[in-house]
């Protein structure tokens, strides 16, 4: 069967997409370029062939998965590819729509690229939904760093011991006045951003909490099961479900590491054994959630109010992993200061070890989900 299948290799635009054949016999040939849309598609499915006889792949970017679920609907097999992991080769410094798609179809049929996890519709939706709510953070940063900076250049300093960014802070700041209109104009204006950087924050991360109740089961017992630990509260949980999917995709707590970046890179050769800094090949959004949650295990193993709170509706063999997190990784934080090492470093290992714990109670609760509609 292998012998008669065709490999497509899709080099995907906002407009066009560059299409290559990897022939059976070994030729590999370009077929020009078509529109990005529905029935340009179809039409080229359709003069190819049966669809049986048709595997396609094309690289992960902006356009999206509308291009899968669009060759999905037409009964051909598709996988979207990484693009970091594409093989190159060394001394290739031609560049161009047709040459990558060849490129594409040619490593497809011989095997040597690798396929993301394309997340389903409701998925897709949670993931949008999450990764608006932290550009609305990134967005808040920047507009309190611009007041507070203004601030800051004009003199005006708040009282010793004032926390910034609380509300008695805010009030402060609402009293403040200046002689020239200018300066009050700006004022006014960088103190309105803030605002209204802090509503859109809040109608977002109200709006995951919605998104949450509605969620499958599996999502909703995941995102239970993850604030059992500690460090991770519901926007931390429903972010690290959104970005990873089914967790039981995942063959082990290592692949998990792999799959974030956050294991270390390596330079060997012979007898010389070299690793340097994280690879950060990976999911950026689930490295930095996870690594703001390892802050946490600096701290002396103990169940604080908010934290027996969150347990409260979570099974104890959840409870027994979020509790051997505490004490494994506290130690391991100990021990790295002891050794000296810098403070960001200890904390990025700390993380990487603490998805591991993500792994485990994540398969937990989703076998339990399945466990339970299996009986």
């Amino acid at each position: 069967m292998k012998e008669k299948l065709r490999f497509l290799g899709l080099d995907v635009h906002a407009e066009t997409i560059t299409v290559a054949v990897a022939e059976p016999d070994g030729e590999v040939r370009s077929l020009g370029t078509i529109a990005n849309r529905a029935e340009s598609i179809r039409k080229l499915v359709k003069k190819l062939g049966a669809v049986e006889q048709l595997r396609v792949c094309y690289e992960a970017g902006p356009t999206g998965y509308v291009l899968y679920w669009q060759l999905a609907e037409l009964g051909v097999k598709c996988e979207v590819i990484a693009p970091t992991l594409v093989p190159m080769k060394a001394g290739d410094r031609v560049k161009t729509d047709r040459r990558d798609a060849e490129r594409l179809a040619r490593s497809y049929r011989s095997g040597d690229l690798t396929a993301v996890w394309v997340p389903d519709e409701a998925s897709e939706a949670l993931r949008d939904l999450v990764r608006a709510r932290e550009a609305a953070k990134q967005d808040q940063l920047r507009a309190r760093h611009r007041l507070s900076k203004f601030l800051l250049r004009m003199g005006r300093r708040p009282a010793p011991g004032m926390k910034v960014w609380t509300t008695l802070y805010l009030a402060w700041v609402r009293q403040i006045r200046f002689e020239q209109s200018a300066q009050q104009a700006t004022l006014v204006d960088y103190l309105h951003e803030v605002d209204h950087m802090a509503e859109r924050v809040k109608r977002l991360e109200q709006a995951i909490t919605e998104a949450v109740k509605l969620a499958s089961p599996a999502v909703q017992e995941v995102v239970k099961g993850l604030q059992a630990l500690r460090g991770i509260a519901e926007i931390s949980a429903v972010t690290i479900v959104a970005e990873l999917g089914n967790i039981t995709r995942f063959e082990g707590a290592r692949q998990l590491m792999g799959y974030s970046g956050a294991v270390p890179s390596e330079d060997s050769s012979g007898p010389r054994t070299r690793r340097g800094g994280i690879t950060k090949t990976g999911n950026a959004h689930l490295r930095r959630i996870v690594v703001e949650a390892a802050w946490s295990y600096r701290h002396r193993p103990a169940i604080g109010p908010r934290l027996r709170k969150r347990q409260e509706t979570v099974s104890e063999p959840i409870k027994e992993i979020a509790w051997k997190a505490q004490v494994r990784l506290h130690k391991r934080y100990m021990k790295l200061v002891a050794a000296g090492k810098d403070h960001r470093k200890i904390v990025t290992a700390v993380a990487r070890e603490l998805l591991g714990f993500v792994w485990a109670i994540g398969v937990k609760a989703e076998r339990s989900v399945t466990q339970q509609i299996a009986a």
